[in-house]
C-alpha cells in the first residue's frame, strides 16, 4: 500500500463510522418519536436511512477491504450479491431524495392543501416507485452478469471488464441508469427547491415590506433597534438560500464525480487513475454520512428527540433538575425561616420584668 491508499483506506473508515452512527441515530429517533413517524416525509427519511445503513454495512467495508489487501474481496457470486446491492441502494437513495424534495416543493407552495395532496397513502405509492425502479436496473445488471469487482473503484459494482462481449449493450444500459437516476434526480431537486426558494424569498419580501413600513411609523425608534431589524431581514434570507445550497450542492458534490468518471470510462480509449476512482466512489459513499445531518439531524424535532434521548440515558431530566433544585431552594429558604424564627421567640418568651 502506498500513501495514497492508506489515506483512502482512513477516509473510507471515517465515512463508515459517521453514516452507521448517524443513520442509527436517525432510526433510533424515528422509532422514538411518534410525531416523526406521523409525519409524511418521515417515510422518505426512513427509507433513506435504511438505504444508507445496508451500504453502509455491505458496500463500504468491502471497498475497505479491496483497497487493504488490494484484490478481491471474496468469490464470485458473493461479489455479485454486494454489486446488486450498490446499484440498487444508490438509485433508491437518490430517488428518496428526488420524493423529499417533491414534498417539501408541495408544504411550501401549497401549504393550507398539503395534507390533502400528499398523504401516507401518496408516499407508500411514491416509495414502492422507488424499490420497483431500483430493482429494475440492478436485476437486470446482475442477470447479465454486468457486476463484479471493478479495479478502478476496488469496490464491487457494475463492471465494464465482465461486459466485453456486450459492449453496446453496456454502454446503453450504463448512460439510461444514470440518466433515470442521477440526471432525473437533480432535476428534480434543482426544480422543487429553486421553486421553493423562490416562494420563500417571496414571503421574506413581503415581511421586510411589514416590517420596514412599522419602521417608518416609529419614528422615535432607537437607531440600533432599526439596524436589528435590518440584519434579521438579511439573516433571514441567507438562510432559505443556504439551505437549498446545501440540498442541491451536497447531491452534485457527492455523485457528479463518481457519475462522470463512469461515463468517461465508457468513451474514453485511455486508462483512469485507480486513485481518482476511488475517490469519486468515496465521495459517492461520503452522501450516506452526510444525508441524516442534511435531511434529518440539524432540524429541530431531530434535536429535541437526540436530548431527550441523551437524557434518558443519562437517567436525568431538564424538568427534574431544575424541579430539584427548586426543591432545594425552598428546603433552604424554610430553614432560614425557621432558624430566624428559633432566634426571635426566645426574646418574645421573657417576661415583662426581665
Amino acid at each position: 500500500m502506498d500513501a495514497a491508499d492508506i489515506v483512502t483506506s482512513v477516509l473510507v473508515l471515517g465515512i463508515i463510522v459517521v453514516s452507521l452512527l448517524s443513520n442509527v441515530v436517525v432510526l433510533i429517533c424515528f422509532l422514538y418519536n411518534p410525531e416523526i413517524r406521523k409525519q409524511v416525509p418521515g417515510l422518505f427519511i426512513l427509507n433513506l436511512t435504511f438505504c444508507n445503513l445496508l451500504l453502509s454495512v455491505s458496500n463500504m467495508p468491502l471497498t475497505l477491504v479491496g483497497l487493504v489487501t488490494t484484490g478481491h474481496p471474496g468469490g464470485s457470486s458473493f461479489c455479485q450479491i454486494v454489486g446488486f446491492l450498490d446499484t440498487f441502494l444508490t438509485t433508491n437513495s437518490m430517488l428518496s431524495m428526488a420524493a423529499l424534495s417533491i414534498d417539501r416543493w408541495v408544504a411550501v407552495v401549497f401549504p393550507l392543501s398539503y395534507h390533502s395532496r400528499i398523504r401516507h397513502r401518496d408516499a407508500v405509492i411514491a416509495l414502492g416507485y422507488t424499490w420497483i425502479h431500483s430493482l429494475c436496473f440492478s436485476t437486470v445488471a446482475t442477470c447479465r452478469s454486468w457486476v463484479g469487482y471493478h479495479q478502478l473503484y476496488a469496490s464491487c459494482t457494475l463492471c465494464n471488464v465482465r461486459a466485453k462481449g456486450a459492449g453496446t449493450q453496456f454502454m446503453v444500459f450504463t448512460v439510461a441508469l444514470h440518466s433515470l437516476t442521477y440526471l432525473l434526480t437533480l432535476i428534480v431537486l434543482c426544480v422543487t427547491y429553486l421553486k421553493v426558494l423562490k416562494v420563500a424569498r417571496f414571503h421574506c419580501k413581503r415581511i421586510d415590506v411589514i416590517t420596514m413600513q412599522t419602521l417608518v411609523l416609529l419614528v422615535d425608534i432607537h437607531p440600533s433597534v432599526r439596524q436589528k431589524c435590518l440584519d434579521e431581514q438579511k439573516r433571514r434570507r441567507q438562510r432559505a438560500t443556504k439551505k437549498i445550497s446545501t440540498f442541491i450542492g451536497t447531491f452534485v458534490v457527492c455523485f457528479t464525480p463518481y457519475v462522470i468518471t463512469r461515463i468517461v470510462e465508457l468513451f474514453s480509449p485511455g486508462p483512469i487513475s485507480p486513485h481518482w476512482g476511488v475517490l469519486s466512489k468515496c465521495l459517492a459513499y461520503s452522501k450516506a454520512a452526510s444525508d441524516p445531518f442534511v435531511y434529518s439531524l440539524l432540524r429541530h424535532q431531530y434535536r429535541k428527540t437526540c436530548s431527550l434521548l441523551a437524557n434518558k440515558v443519562l437517567k436525568r431530566s431538564p424538568l427534574n433538575s431544575s424541579s430539584s433544585h427548586g426543591t432545594q431552594n425552598n428546603a433552604g429558604r424554610s430553614d432560614s425561616n425557621s432558624n430566624a424564627t428559633n432566634s426571635v421567640q426566645p426574646a418574645t418568651d421573657k417576661p415583662p420584668g426581665q
